[in-house]
């Protein structure tokens, strides 16, 4: 069965759809896991495929209805659990020969839509941008986080150059009054001597607070340990990025794992280390014009992918270690 796009200009789709199927190879059977599921895309082509079954998980509650339609029409071929990709270890799912396991990190069309979540700056109102399963939200972070923070999140998060500029006016604004997602737009448009016609003056702000609510860096780097350890021997590990935070995460984990730093607890000191991980290919896919032009939010997508060499599932990686500044930077909300 050859995987097609159904595209609707108003609605999300798979990135890397066709991509992602000729990879994974859904047409011989096995099961897979979604750890973004989302509206379904992906979940719907590899259950289009007999012999499949699917797994998924999204930290959104709003995801569970769309999935009460998956497991009305597929039953026992389809599961789902309202839960973060970094709790991928509480499926208690080792040995259980999961073929694939698929990261699609952007978010769905109907999420960025949606006015509660806050997503993004043309809605009215507070702050929010929770996913799900958070502990704070945007509203917390611009009203009560201090000002050298705020700055680093937006510098570190949002590669935002103007930070300590908004930020000032963030302090300013809300020693007055609290501030919602039009004052903070309006902050930011101010602290723009520039204007960028290409993107909103407020997209990389946006970004970083995004990224900071949802702790998007420890919760990425957790999803791609925990999956690894899932999966046994020849199975695939597939990553669709949107920015290059998460792409550089995803390449580091995919490239220090494919040398000899993937070493088991297991194997003694003196012997050859094993590696764990095969990199296919150093460079990563992304989508055709055609694709970009019908789906112009696909054109910062990159999608990476390894697979599996060895049985072990207890293996050392130096990636907290190599992103620590980013996971401090996100520690900052522990206190909110």
């Amino acid at each position: 069965m050859e995987a097609t796009i159904e595209l609707d200009t108003k609605k999300h789709y798979p990135v890397l759809l066709k991509e992602v199927i000729s990879i994974i190879s859904p047409q011989y059977g096995g099961t897979f896991i979604d750890c973004t599921f989302g509206q379904g895309g992906y979940t719907k082509k590899l259950l289009e495929f007999k012999n499949t079954r699917v797994i998924a998980i999204d930290r959104d509650v709003d995801s569970q209805i769309k999935a009460e339609k998956f497991l009305n029409e597929y039953k026992n071929r389809f599961i789902f659990k309202n839960l973060k990709f970094s709790q991928l270890n509480n499926l208690n799912l080792k040995n259980k020969n999961i073929k694939a396991i698929v990261f699609d990190l952007g978010y769905s069309y109907s999420q960025i839509k949606d006015p509660k979540k806050g997503l993004s700056f043309e809605f009215e109102g507070n702050l929010n941008m929770q996913m799900g399963l958070n502990s704070f939200s945007a509203d917390d972070v611009v009203n009560k986080l201090e000002g050298n923070k705020l700055e680093k999140i937006f510098k570190f998060f949002g590669e935002e150059k103007d930070s300590s500029k908004i930020v000032r006016r963030i302090l300013n604004k809300r020693s007055k009054k609290k501030i919602d997602t039009q004052t903070l737009v309006e902050l930011i448009e101010k602290s723009k001597k520039k204007k960028n016609f290409k993107i909103h003056s407020a997209t990389k702000v946006f970004q970083a607070l995004r990224i900071f609510v949802n702790k998007e860096v420890s919760e990425l780097i957790n999803g791609l340990i925990n999956a690894t350890k899932l999966l046994q021997k020849d199975g695939i590990l597939l990553v669709v990025t949107f920015h290059s935070i998460e792409d550089k995460i995803v390449k580091y984990f995919f490239k220090s794992l494919s040398e000899n730093k993937s070493i088991s607890r297991y194997v003694p000191s003196t012997e050859q280390p094993d590696i764990l991980l095969k990199l296919v290919q150093k460079k990563p896919i992304i989508p055709s014009k055609e694709e970009i032009r019908i789906n112009p939010p696909s054109r910062s997508a990159k999608l990476r992918y390894v697979l599996k060499r060895k049985d072990f599932y207890e293996f050392e990686t130096d990636i907290f270690e190599k992103f620590k500044n980013l996971l401090i930077i996100e520690s900052f909300g522990n206190k909110l």
